[in-house]
């Protein structure tokens, strides 16, 4: 079958970035009147990241990636490249940014390093992976790839509960997309849903239960927004982790895959090479 994706591996920019967890950046004209822009220590907290783009598209709109608990891996910046090919920029923070940035196979460690994470902080740093896309600082051109304010999550695991909770946070968030994330608790108390939400649910999880998505559904229900949820016969938690053979379900990780680019081209403008179409 050909490859239908809009843009190849070869087509897509990547580099590190850093910036403030305020989501207020300096220009290259702040820097050019201050004599000690280069020097100075920030005092603020720098989220670090990597940053993937299709380099032959105009601008395009764009998703924070965010990674299970193991950290930042090598699977995840596989992950962020397949969304790029599709058409998007890509945000991928360091969510252990705070505490060294760790990244582990240890299911325990993960698990410690999970544990560690401040609600508010993360969910700060997320926001502004958001202000960082919506920058397009003028003075640096390869800033100048992303929409305003069209911005979808997508998360994994631990990365999933962060979606969820991030949708519930960020009014101006196009969609959100949790691979078997955990459920706030209690839902009831977590705010309104400001987007349209896409839940990936394995059939045996140790943290979701049925009645547990079905009150997410009837809470996107009661704040005017939806809760998509999609159930995968014969999967664990995990299933889209080709490097646990444990739990990995190829042919339901496909489904999810694509399940999850049907709903992220409904909700996200479109850009093709060179131009910018809007999806129906």
């Amino acid at each position: 079958m050909p490859d239908s994706t809009p843009f190849s591996a070869d087509q897509i920019g990547y580099k590190a970035v850093r910036f403030s967890s305020k989501g207020v950046f300096a220009t290259h004209k702040d820097h050019m009147v201050d004599p000690y822009a280069a020097t100075r220590i920030p005092k603020e907290h720098q989220v670090q990241g990597f940053y993937y783009w299709p380099q032959d598209a105009a601008k395009c709109p764009s998703i924070v990636l965010l990674h299970d608990k193991w950290g930042v891996t090598p699977d995840a910046g596989d992950l962020a490249v397949r969304l790029a090919r599709e058409g998007y920029v890509v945000m991928v923070p360091n969510l252990y940014g705070r505490q060294g940035g760790m990244v582990t196979a240890s299911a325990e460690v993960a698990d410690a390093l999970a544990e560690q994470l401040d609600g508010d902080t993360v969910l700060q740093d997320i926001n502004a992976s958001c202000e960082f896309l919506n920058a397009n600082i003028t003075e640096d051109p390869e800033m100048e790839v992303t929409l305003r304010n069209a911005h979808a999550v997508v998360g994994l695991g631990l990365g999933g509960t962060l979606a969820i909770l991030f949708a519930l946070k960020r009014k101006r968030l196009r969609a959100a997309v949790s691979f078997y994330g955990a459920l706030p608790d209690p839902l009831d108390a977590t705010g309104t849903f400001h987007c349209r939400l896409l839940y990936h649910a394995p059939e045996t999880d140790h943290a979701v239960t049925a009645a547990g998505l079905n009150r997410l559904e009837q809470r996107a229900r009661d704040t005017g927004q939806a809760a998509d949820v999609r159930r995968y016969p014969g999967t664990r938690h995990g299933f889209c982790d080709p490097v646990r053979p444990d739990v990995y379900n190829e042919s339901a990780a496909r489904q999810a895959w694509t399940e999850t680019i049907t709903f992220l081209n409904q909700h996200l403008p479109a850009v093709k090479a060179g131009h910018e179409t809007q999806r129906s």
